[in-house]
């Protein structure tokens, strides 16, 4: 797989190399959906001449990154283009790394559950055979590498990218089973844009697997290793806010960075649920919906985490979507991180009931993205609903699509533990209705 692998990535760079050459690239960094008021690379020149005259990045209303990533190109600032397709091959190595480990286990388990004859006799149809799961950690990084929504990404400098990869390998060492690595790589996604905090859950599920501790309220061990991972976790963030405050000499990137992301002053179009809302919005109801928007991202946490406690990696790619679709100022490229990880689910698609439809009105809308904005902004024959619609749209999409994945996934669990073909009492077919 060394080999397919390579030629795959040396594919993925010549193409951002290429892009990155062209005429292209300086129309694609403006675009909304590319990139936000926080990941915008224009914004990080801005704030690094700001740093460059000795004044505080932070000092105005332009600069809204973390310090580390600031003072990261400062150093790299003439080698961004590489800088940004490294974190791109970083990302999808990692994530190759991860699912190709993350099979092994599925497979294991897979066989020792056959052995012991947990499955009932009607659905070895359901079971995953080598062949099947030997080329999904090489379609994973393809449809990570190869998406046009992360190549965008990389070709507008989107810091996004950055995250991306630190997630990625938060995954990687989670799955691997290395609980300091985890917390620490955990800690620069939380400290980068708060939302991964929400990981925390399916990273110390996954763990505690992986460590043979029960997932048990009433046993000392489960809240021994919690207590672990949260000491590690949270002593990391203590050392990089401090860091960040050494580097600064100041505390003004705190309300700049996380003050921005949970007040959402900026409300530039994107992708997202928020902008046209609170544009519309009455300041004296602007606290509350504020509060109702945000908490939709760590809302869905405990539920999830209820009925998938004995499935964590599945959790962390729902949460993963849940987090692109919620946050604040999303992008395309936070799309593509967790898209990346669809080809894991391949053996759900037996069980899914709208992916036709939900992949045309995803592609409908990446195409008319740049159409309604070209009508809004400089034909001035269209107006913010039209770009709001489609925007609306988009993220019905992939509600849809998380929610397609999320039945298909507890069908198939359903059927492994009951039988593929249920019947009623009196013989005839029963039909199955999850609630």
């Amino acid at each position: 797989m060394a080999a397919p692998l390579t030629l795959l990535l040396i594919v993925a760079v010549t193409i951002r190399a290429a892009l990155n050459r062209s005429s292209l690239a300086e129309l694609i960094a403006e675009r909304v959906e590319v990139v936000s008021p926080i990941t915008a690379w224009k914004r990080v020149i801005e704030g690094l001449a700001l740093l460059d005259l000795g004044v505080s990045p932070y000092s105005g209303d332009v600069f809204h990154e973390t310090p580390l990533i600031i003072y990261l190109f400062h150093f790299l600032v003439d080698y961004a283009e590489i800088t940004f397709m490294l974190a791109d091959v970083i990302t999808a190595v990692a994530l190759y790394t991860a699912v190709k480990d993350y099979n092994k286990q599925v497979f294991r388990k897979q066989k020792f559950s056959l052995e012991a004859d947990r499955y009932p006799a009607d659905c070895r149809e359901l079971i995953r055979s080598p062949k099947e799961m030997y080329y999904i950690p090489l379609k994973v990084a393809m449809f990570y590498l190869l998406n046009p929504f992360t190549i965008l990404s990389c070709v507008a400098k989107s810091t996004c990218g950055l995250n991306n990869a630190v997630i990625a390998l938060f995954v990687l060492t989670t799955i691997k089973g290395n609980v300091l690595l985890s917390a620490i790589f955990l800690c620069l996604a939380t400290y980068q844009s708060i939302y991964p905090l929400t990981l925390c859950a399916p990273a110390m599920l996954y763990l505690m697997q992986h460590q043979y501790i029960p997932v048990n309220f009433w046993r000392a061990s489960f809240w021994w290793f919690v207590v672990q991972y949260l000491f590690m976790y949270l002593g990391s963030l203590f050392v990089i806010v401090c860091l960040s405050f050494f580097l600064l000499g100041s505390w003004d990137y705190l309300p700049s960075v996380y003050g921005f992301i949970l007040s959402v002053p900026d409300l530039t179009p994107n992708i997202g649920l928020f902008w046209y809302f609170f544009a519309e919005m009455f300041e004296h109801f602007r606290l509350f919906f504020l509060c109702v928007f945000q908490i939709n991202v760590f809302f869905y946490t405990i539920p999830l985490c209820i009925k998938l406690k004995d499935h964590p990696v599945f959790l962390m790619f729902m949460q993963l979507a849940v987090i692109s679709i919620f946050k604040s100022y999303p992008t395309v490229g936070d799309t593509a991180l967790y898209l990346a990880f669809l080809p894991v689910w391949s053996h759900l698609h037996r069980f899914l009931r709208n992916i036709f439809l939900v992949s045309c009105v995803l592609l409908a809308c990446s195409a008319l993205f740049p159409v309604l904005w070209h009508l809004w902004i400089y034909a001035g024959s269209a107006n913010s609903n039209f770009y709001y619609a489609i925007t609306l749209l988009f993220n019905v999409a992939q509600i849809l699509l998380v929610s397609d994945y999320f039945y298909a996934f507890l069908r198939r669990e359903h059927h492994l533990t009951y039988g593929l073909y249920l019947k009623k009492k009196d013989g005839s077919e029963a039909t199955l209705v999850l609630k």
